[in-house]
């Protein structure tokens, strides 16, 4: 008994550590977003910062060549728009794998494994291999500095497809025979019943692919060439030039980035764990 408690409490200790540890740059970057660049730069280190104003923050906001506002929306509709078509394309994606093409014949059982299989391959090949011809095609089809360029070519995730096959490989079958007995078809029994009761991975994977889409910043600064189409990712890097790096107003405008994120993370936190489980992972 006595042993069972001091692993316990040593367990407790050490995840104490390593949150703190997890903890130290979020607390870095509100320390140098409420401090001077004197304060920050100054040999000796200082625990609080020696401004808790918003000054740092109205003068990010009145640089007119980093455009924080407008990136902050171009940023939201590129990730809340790949997130929405990402799970739409993956979830039906997943469903067939899962379970039509098992369904189906010899025929279709060696197409869906194969299918399956280079779905799997695809997340062995690392995405610099293939930024150079999506960078091609997407320039082909006059796509650079547009939306489409942005968020097309990464539509597809084979992780989320993957995902979702395993989640729908355990699906209870009842409640898709139940569903064909009341006359619906393969189309509104996915829509209908299957993913409504896929609530727990499709948050899961959502979250996963909106942080994705937000932190997203190298292909986002080679095709968003107009300033318009410029994600705060892209628009915090103008802070680093030569002719030095605005502390201050660069960790500023890094608090504000990660707000939606950790919004998105606390809201839908749950669904990461609950998503995972149910999939088969781990």
């Amino acid at each position: 008994m006595r042993q069972s408690r001091a692993s316990l409490i040593g367990a407790y200790v050490v995840l104490g550590i390593l949150a703190l540890l997890f903890l130290v740059p979020f607390y870095v970057m509100i320390r140098n977003a409420f401090s001077t660049s004197t304060w920050i730069s100054s040999p000796t280190w200082h625990l609080l910062p020696n401004s808790w104003g918003t000054g740092n923050l109205s003068r990010l906001l009145a640089n007119t060549n980093v455009g924080l506002v407008q990136a902050l929306g171009v940023s939201a509709v590129i990730a809340v728009t790949q997130t929405v078509l990402t799970l739409v394309i993956a979830a039906m994606a997943g469903y067939a794998l899962a379970k039509l093409a098992p369904a189906g014949r010899g025929p279709m059982r060696r197409a869906s494994s194969a299918v399956l299989g280079l779905t799997l391959v695809t997340l062995m090949v690392p995405s610099a291999v293939t930024f150079v011809p999506s960078f091609v095609m997407v320039a082909g089809l006059g796509w650079v500095s547009s939306f489409r360029g942005l968020i097309v070519p990464l539509l597809f995730s084979a992780f989320a497809v993957f995902l979702y096959r395993q989640y729908f490989t355990g699906f209870p079958v009842e409640l898709e025979e139940a569903a064909r007995l009341d006359g619906a078809g393969y189309w509104r029994t996915f829509w209908r019943v299957v993913m409504p009761n896929s609530i727990g991975i499709t948050g899961a994977i959502g979250t996963i692919t909106f942080i994705g889409a937000w932190n997203a910043f190298l292909w986002p600064l080679l095709i968003g060439q107009d300033r318009a189409y410029r994600t705060v990712q892209v628009a915090l890097s103008t802070f680093m030039t030569s002719q030095g790096v605005d502390v201050p107003e660069l960790f500023t405008g890094g608090l504000v980035a990660i707000l939606p994120v950790v919004l998105v993370f606390v809201v839908l936190q749950r669904f990461l764990v609950e998503g995972v489980e149910r999939s088969g992972i781990g």
